[in-house]
């Protein structure tokens, strides 16, 4: 998958907006459901349930992220992703995040 490919999937969602967040690319619902730290990366800020299991069903391409001590998010290794997983994940962080 491409930066680009997800910026489709996350701003297909109804009320997503994109917005800067310290110079990188973030999808938004009320909150910061995703963001592109870089072009090879997706984070994901999936309830922590759903960060534990996209690791465990894809340990490949998927990697718990940490903010301090909090499992933020699910990054994402963007060259090795399944697009549909990856829209099914945007999807519940969109609902987590309305």
């Amino acid at each position: 998958m491409t930066p680009d490919e997800v910026r489709l999937l996350a701003l297909g969602f109804e009320g997503a907006t994109e917005r800067d967040h310290h110079g990188r690319p973030s999808f938004r619902r009320r909150t910061i459901f995703a963001t592109l730290p870089d072009d090879e990366h997706l984070r994901v800020m999936l309830p922590e349930e759903g960060i534990r299991e996209a690791v465990a069903e894809s340990p490949a391409w998927c990697a718990e992220s940490w903010w301090g001590r909090k499992l933020a998010a699910v990054q994402v290794t963007l060259a090795d992703a399944a697009p549909e997983l990856v829209a099914e994940m945007l999807g519940d962080a969109w609902d987590a995040h309305g």
